[in-house]
Parts: structure tokens; sequence; C-alpha cells
């Protein structure tokens, strides 16, 4: 599935891999936060939508887009564990591609689309063990825009 730039189009992931280097190249002094949030929207079917937000701290992002389609998850809990999953799988690809290419000190961010207030409130702990568990930090709302607004746009 390609990712989607709202100002460059259709993605493939190596594609999007360049843009996010190109990015961080046009300045590389600044300070840059990569971030990569999963939301989920159930109606007949379910719809996933990852985001990868590269964010040069106080001088704007970048962002980039995957949706797809799977049979409806009515379980929130499902949900919830099958959006953190597919967040860390992306958030792995990624590291290890910022490793082979010389690029490991950027660290990467998960958010994750949980907070204290609503039904995911009792999920928090574990998936933030499962993020944390596998090396990456996590943010959840009200910090992780990454899955509760950037994603969340496309999931409708």
């Amino acid at each position: 599935m390609p990712f989607i730039s709202p100002t460059r189009g259709p993605l493939s992931f190596d594609e999007m891999f360049d843009d996010i280097r190109a990015y961080v190249d046009e300045d590389p002094t600044a300070s840059y936060r990569l971030i990569v949030g999963t939301d989920s929207r159930a109606r007949e079917e379910t719809t996933f939508v990852s985001a990868v937000i590269i964010h040069r701290v106080g001088k704007g992002a970048r962002y980039y887009y995957e949706k797809r389609k799977h049979p409806r998850l009515a379980s929130l809990r499902q949900r919830i564990y099958f959006e953190t999953a597919l967040s860390l799988n992306l958030g792995s690809k990624i590291a290890a591609r910022l490793a082979r290419d010389g690029w490991s000190n950027l660290d990467i961010e998960i958010h994750l689309d949980v907070g204290r207030e609503g039904a995911t409130k009792s999920l928090i702990r574990e998936v933030v063990g499962m993020v944390t568990g596998s090396g990456f930090d996590a943010k959840i709302k009200p910090e992780s825009y990454g899955a509760s607004a950037v994603a969340d746009k496309y999931t409708k």
C-alpha cells in the first residue's frame, strides 16, 4: 500500500523515507521528532490509518499516511491492540532503515490513541508496555496527536 503525502501524493515506503531525509537535510541544525501513530474507525469494516510525522520542532512538520481496511473489529480492546501492533511494525521498519542508513540518532515516538479519560483508560498500561518494551517512546492523549489528530483525520 502506498503512503499518501498531502503535498507529494502517493509514495512508496522508500520514497517516503527519502522525503523525510530531504526534509531533515533542509535544516540539519533543527530539532526533530519522528512520530508514528495509528487510529481506527469501525463501521461495516474497520479502517486503520497509520501516520508518519516528521516534526521540525517549532518550525512545522511533514506527514504521510497509509490506509487499510480490515474485517470489522467491534471490540475496542482488539482495535487498540491492532493499532498498536501496526504502529510498532511501521516504527520497527523505519528504525531499521534509519540504522541501516546511519540515521539512528533520530528517535521514534509511538503515539497511542488511548487516554486517561474514556473507555481506553484501562488499556494504557498494556499498550504503553508493548511500546516501551519494543524500545520506543510512547505518548498517550493528549500528547499523542500523531494518532488522535493526524491519523484520525483520514479514518473518516
